[in-house]
């Protein structure tokens, strides 16, 4: 399991990265609510502003569990992707949640293996919104939610 050998040090660092992918998500959600265009994007567009607050709350959350830890919060975010396109914009984004979805799955498996049960549950909470955000993401783009399964790559469900 992918727990099983994770320390509390390799975990922090593990929990930085995933903070600098919360620090990209605020970013992208910031300037993509407010350059998305036409009548189409409306409802997506406050949809991102209300995501933006969400993942700021995660970054806060991430941040208390490293300085639990005992180690520095990271202060640097992940490259952000921008587009003059909004469908590019909004796929950037599925891509991103799913990929955030993925790695907190596996976080909670390692604070598990630690005994660490109260971070787990916390990432816990954070997979119910980022899997709203993905549901959401996918609904806008007329796509189906992305198949997250344990295999490689990224899969959707048959309908």
């Amino acid at each position: 399991m992918a727990g099983d050998s994770v320390t509390r040090s390799k975990l922090a660092k593990l929990l930085n990265e995933d903070l600098s992918r919360e620090y990209q998500a605020i970013i992208a959600y910031v300037v993509y609510s407010q350059v998305l265009k036409g009548a189409e994007y409306m409802s997506i567009s406050s949809q991102l502003e209300q995501h933006a607050h969400e993942e700021l709350q995660h970054a806060l959350t991430i941040s208390r569990q490293i300085d639990y830890l005992g180690e520095m919060p990271s202060v640097t975010a992940k490259p952000v992707k921008t587009s003059e396109k909004a469908r590019d914009m909004l796929k950037f984004d599925l891509d991103n949640e799913a990929e955030t979805i993925r790695n907190y799955r596996t976080r909670v498996r390692q604070c598990e293996a630690l005994g660490e049960f109260a971070m787990a549950e916390q990432i816990r909470e954070i997979l119910v919104q980022e899997q709203d955000h993905l549901i959401d993401l996918a609904t806008a783009l007329g796509e189906d939610v992305p198949d997250l399964g344990e295999a490689s790559g990224p899969k959707t469900r048959k309908r």
